[in-house]
């Protein structure tokens, strides 16, 4: 397996498409995004190898992100690869019209009940229609969690952890009889991966998300190769870093909501992360809503229509700072 790295403007940092070659198979893990640059990338860095879009037989993508599966129709369309995908994200990659259309409203619906404010969608909507670029979509083969799959030099096996998309998938492997994953935006070295705002369909999308990252914990990989940047040599300890860090986050939560009075998911969102631009205004919000809805499950925070509030007994807990508490919930 070789990794390849591909420019990205994205905040998460450089995309990684990773290339299985054994003989004359070629198979891809992710294509980047859609843009010329990426494809000039990806094209050079196969003709270093005497390869072509048209000699790649499979496509494995981990989630429907255009940043992701940007080039896997123009994959396809040169040879006809066989371009897989979790069943949840099938639609959206290929470019399903009442799908995108479900999506939209759906977002619509949470930037209501989050109270964000017009502007701020306006903004928001300008930027998501910016992204529609007409790249072509693939036709693709589904596939869902614990299904296995030959690759070149190996085998796949899915490992399906939702959370930031509803089919966010990794794919466990072994190299030199080390058990590896190539874990997508489910395990990024840098940054952690935005839930709530990155694909609002997912149901729970917080309790997911730590479900995924537990199971990272659990396995123990010998190493994670990420969709953006630098391979994660201790695996656990980054998923362990990361659960850590949505315990303090939710600590945060419930200050913001301690100092706040009863409040909507934009005011709580602009006391962790203050104002927004880009992408952000989607992103933060929908961060604080994973939070505040899995707070709300747990019996720690009341909603009443759009506004949340402190559970009873909540706000003595916060006054004696006893963070410990949290942790352990989360």
């Amino acid at each position: 397996m070789e990794r390849i790295p591909l420019s990205n403007a994205a905040f998460e940092g450089d995309n990684n498409a990773y290339l299985f070659t054994e003989g004359s198979e070629v198979a891809l893990i992710d294509t980047g995004d859609w843009t010329a640059t990426t494809r000039e990338q990806l094209e050079a860095a196969l003709a270093e190898r005497g390869l072509a879009f048209a000699d790649v037989d499979q496509v494995f993508l981990t989630h429907w992100h255009g940043d992701h599966t940007g080039l896997a129709g123009a994959i396809q369309a040169e040879g006809g690869a066989e371009v897989y995908v979790h069943e949840a994200d099938a639609p959206l990659v290929e470019g399903d019209e009442d799908a995108w259309n479900t999506m939209y409203e759906l977002q619509e619906e949470y930037f209501e009940q989050w109270g964000m404010p017009e502007e701020q969608r306006a903004v928001l909507r300008e930027r998501m229609s910016d992204a529609e670029t007409g790249a072509a979509s693939p036709t693709v083969t589904t596939f869902a969690d614990g299904e296995t799959f030959p690759v070149p030099g190996g085998e796949l096996e899915v490992v399906h952890a939702s959370g930031h998309a509803a089919g966010l998938c990794m794919f466990e492997t072994t190299f030199e009889g080390r058990r590896e994953v190539l874990s997508g935006d489910a395990l990024l070295p840098v940054y952690t991966p935005n839930v709530g705002g990155a694909d609002v369909r997912v149901d729970r999308p917080l309790e997911r998300y730590l479900r995924a990252l537990r199971g990272i914990v659990e396995a123990d990989y010998h190493r994670a190769w990420p969709g953006h940047r630098d391979p994660i040599d201790e695996p656990a300890d980054r998923a362990q870093h990361i659960i850590d860090h949505h315990a303090e986050r939710a600590w945060r939560v419930l200050d913001a909501l301690d100092r706040e009075g009863p409040c909507d998911t934009w005011t709580v969102s602009a006391a962790l992360f203050g104002d927004l631009e880009d992408i952000h205004i989607l992103h933060g919000p929908g961060e604080s809503y994973a939070h505040l809805e899995h707070l709300e499950r747990a019996g720690t925070v009341v909603r009443e229509e759009t506004e949340y509030r402190l559970a009873d007994g909540v706000a003595e807990v916060l006054a004696a700072k006893d963070e410990r508490r949290w942790h352990l919930e989360y």
